[in-house]
């Protein structure tokens, strides 16, 4: 397993995206979030999805030459139609401010994360949401209705974030089931139903069945807030419209992203004595951490002999 750093990452993947069809600012864009998952461990957001996006670009299901159109459609609120372009471009071409901001019409976001970190690089809580193709039921069913539909947050810090979380609604994120089934590993109870709607630690069965919602009835509300968002406030395609992210064929993505952008100083000059509070007691706690508070940055990365092969093709095509 060869070990291979960020910048050669970031140098690689951009240069596979241009191979197949991106240009050079939107290629930098998304090799940038590319990296970004990778130096923070989240492989299923990384180079794993490189090969997706170049057969996309070549199959015309994402444009890699569309320049997002950026609206402001009320005080306070943004607009950024990706026109089926990618949603790290469509972001990048975004006004930022204390506001709601939409990505609509974009490409998968893969990292929705990514997107509330750069953010809080302005000083910014940055609060996202966005939708995904169905595979999850609601409690008590067994068809697929909405997505993974993560929800994101990042509170700025003065050198780093004081709290990030990324996480999908559904019990696990679908790409983790994917793995596990190239691995040929089983996965934990309650993480997905089979196609009779019974419980499964066969990943073969669950790609053929459905995800569940975390904390049932819970998670599943959380889903459908995600949904609303990212589907119906965009105007953007709902979770039941999405085709399978990573086919090569198909209709463009067409989703939606939505964003609450909060300068934490506007209402009260305590923020900061209020976030302490809390993070104090949780450092208190032997083993106990803030979300995101500790995370290590990775480089050089670990990439699967596989995987970095695939991706020197893509780049040296």
């Amino acid at each position: 397993m060869p070990k291979v750093n960020l910048s050669k990452i970031q140098e690689y993947t951009h240069q596979a995206l241009v191979n197949y069809g991106a240009k050079d600012w939107i290629a930098q864009s998304v090799s940038r979030a590319v990296r970004r998952s990778e130096e923070t461990g989240n492989v299923i957001c990384g180079l794993y999805y490189l090969e997706s996006y170049c057969m996309q670009l070549k199959s015309g299901r994402v444009d890699g030459q569309v320049d997002p159109i950026i609206t402001k459609p009320k005080r306070g609120a943004v607009k950024s139609d990706a026109l089926f372009g990618f949603a790290q471009s469509a972001f990048d071409k975004g006004e930022n401010g204390i506001s709601s901001f939409a990505v609509a019409n974009a490409h998968t976001c893969t990292s929705l994360g990514y997107f509330t970190e750069l953010i809080a690089s302005k000083g910014m809580i940055g609060l996202g949401f966005t939708n995904a193709s169905p595979v999850v039921a609601p409690p008590g069913g067994q068809t697929a209705v909405i997505g993974t539909n993560p929800i994101a947050m990042t509170v700025p810090g003065n050198d780093r974030p004081l709290m990030h979380f990324d996480f999908s609604t559904s019990a696990v994120a679908l790409g983790k089931i994917t793995m596990a089934k190239a691995s040929g590993i089983e996965i934990p109870l309650g993480w997905a139903l089979d196609s009779n709607g019974q419980p499964t630690t066969d990943p073969e069965e669950a790609l053929g069945g459905t995800l569940v919602s975390t904390g049932g009835y819970k998670g599943w509300g959380f889903g459908l807030m995600s949904e609303i968002f990212a589907a119906g406030v965009t105007g953007s395609v709902n979770s039941l419209d999405i085709k399978g992210l990573k086919s090569p064929e198909g209709r463009p993505h067409g989703i939606g992203q939505f964003y609450i952008i909060i300068d934490a100083t506007t209402y009260s000059d305590k923020f900061e004595q209020r976030f302490e509070r809390i993070s104090d007691a949780v450092k208190d706690q032997d083993g106990a951490r803030i979300p995101g508070a500790s995370r290590i940055k990775l480089d050089p990365i670990d990439i699967p002999n596989d995987l970095w092969k695939t991706v020197l093709k893509l780049a040296k095509n």
